[in-house]
C-alpha cells in the first residue's frame, strides 16, 4: 500500500510540472508586416514607376505572410508538443493509476490470502488448543484417580503398617518378658556358678597354696639336708647359700612380673581352661622389655597373640634396674630371657 501511494505521489508531482510548464510559456502577438506598403495614385508618376512600385509593395506582403505564416506554424507545434506532452502525463497518469490500482488488489489480494490463512492458522490453533485442553482435563482426571488410587492405597499400607506394628509390638512385649525372665534366671545360673566356681577356686587355690607351701618346706629341708650332707667346707657352704637366696629372689620378681601381666592381660573369647602357651620376655637392666617371642604354642593363635601383647603392654618393670644394679649376676642369668607361662585360668611360670 505504501508503494501505490509513493507512485501516485511521483504522478501527481510530474502533472503539476507540465501545467506549471503550460501556463508559463510566452504568448506571442501576431505577427505584423515589417513592410506596409500604401499604394498611392501619384499623377506624376510614370506607369513603369507604378508597376515596380507594386511589385515591392506585393513582395513585402508576400513576405509578410510567409512570416506570419511560419510563427503560426511555430505556435501549432508547440501547442501540439503541449498537447502530446500532456497525453503523455495523461498516459503515464493512466498507467501509473492502473499500476497502482493493480498493486493494491495485489495488495488486497495479498491481505485476503494472509487474511485467510491467519484464519485458517486461527482455526487450526483453536483445534491445537482444544485439543490441548481437552489432553489436560484426561490428564488432569488421570492424575486424580492416580492420586484417588495412591491415598487409598497408602491407606492400606499404613492400616497395614499399624496392624504390623501392634503384632510387633505384642510379640516384642512378649519376648522381652520372656527374655527377663530368660535373663533373670541366667543370671541366678550364673551368680550361683559363679559362687560355686569362686568357692571351688578358692578351695583349689588354698589347696594349691599349703600344697605348694608343703613342697617349698620340703624342698628347703631336703636342700638344707643335702645342703648339710655335701658342703665339706666353708666357700661350698656359703655358694649354696648364695644360690639359696637367689632362689628367693627369683621369686619375689616372678611374682611382680606375673602381677604386672596379669593387669595387662585380657583373655580371648577363645580361651579355654587347659591351654598353655610359653613366652620368652627380654629384658634390659632398666627393666624395658625389649621383645616377646611364643616358644610353645597351645594351638589358639589368638590366645597366643593375647599373650604376647599382654608382655608388651607392660612396657618396663621399674623394679628390675634395683635388681640390675644390686645383683647384676642373678639379672642376667634369671631375667634378661625369662619364660613365662600362660594359662587361661591364671599365669603361673
Amino acid at each position: 500500500m505504501a508503494s501505490v501511494l509513493k507512485a501516485l505521489a511521483v504522478h501527481l508531482a510530474v502533472v503539476l510540472l507540465l501545467f506549471v510548464s503550460f501556463s508559463s510559456a510566452p504568448e506571442f502577438e501576431p505577427a505584423k508586416p515589417i513592410v506596409q506598403a500604401t499604394l498611392v495614385q501619384l499623377n506624376s508618376k510614370s506607369p513603369a514607376q507604378t508597376q515596380t512600385d507594386q511589385r515591392i509593395a506585393g513582395e513585402a506582403a508576400r513576405t509578410a505572410a510567409q512570416r506570419h505564416e511560419a510563427e503560426e506554424l511555430k505556435r501549432d507545434q508547440q501547442k501540439q508538443e503541449q498537447a502530446e506532452a500532456a497525453a503523455a502525463s495523461a498516459r503515464a497518469q493512466e498507467q501509473a493509476a492502473e499500476a497502482a490500482a493493480a498493486q493494491q488488489r495485489e495488495e488486497q489480494q495479498k491481505a485476503a490470502t494472509a487474511a485467510t490463512q491467519e484464519k485458517q492458522q486461527k482455526a487450526a490453533a483453536a483445534a491445537t488448543q482444544e485439543k490441548q485442553q481437552e489432553a489436560a482435563k484426561q490428564l488432569e482426571a488421570a492424575k486424580q484417580a492416580e492420586a484417588e488410587a495412591q491415598r487409598k492405597a497408602d491407606a492400606a499400607r499404613k492400616l497395614a503398617a499399624e496392624e504390623a506394628a501392634k503384632k510387633a509390638a505384642a510379640e516384642a512385649a512378649r519376648k522381652k518378658t520372656a527374655e527377663e525372665a530368660a535373663k533373670k534366671q541366667a543370671a541366678e545360673q550364673a551368680q550361683s556358678k559363679a559362687a560355686e566356681e569362686a568357692k571351688r577356686k578358692a578351695a583349689a587355690a588354698k589347696a594349691e597354696a599349703e600344697k605348694a607351701a608343703q613342697q617349698k618346706r620340703a624342698q628347703e629341708e631336703a636342700r638344707a639336708k643335702a645342703l648339710a650332707d655335701l658342703l665339706a667346707d666353708e666357700t661350698q657352704y656359703q655358694q649354696a647359700q648364695a644360690d639359696l637366696s637367689g632362689d628367693e629372689v627369683a621369686a619375689s620378681y616372678d611374682d611382680l612380673i606375673r602381677r604386672y601381666v596379669s593387669e595387662q592381660w585380657r583373655r580371648p573369647p577363645s580361651a579355654r581352661n587347659g591351654m598353655v602357651v610359653d613366652v620368652v620376655i627380654s629384658m634390659l637392666p632398666t627393666g624395658q622389655i625389649t621383645d616377646a617371642v611364643v616358644v610353645r604354642t597351645s594351638g589358639d593363635p589368638g590366645f597366643d597373640q593375647s599373650a604376647v601383647q599382654a608382655v608388651r603392654n607392660v612396657g618396663r618393670i621399674p623394679e628390675m634396674q634395683q635388681l640390675s644394679r644390686e645383683k647384676p649376676a642373678t639379672f642376667d642369668s634369671l631375667y634378661r630371657k625369662r619364660t613365662l607361662r600362660f594359662k587361661p585360668e591364671d599365669l603361673s611360670f
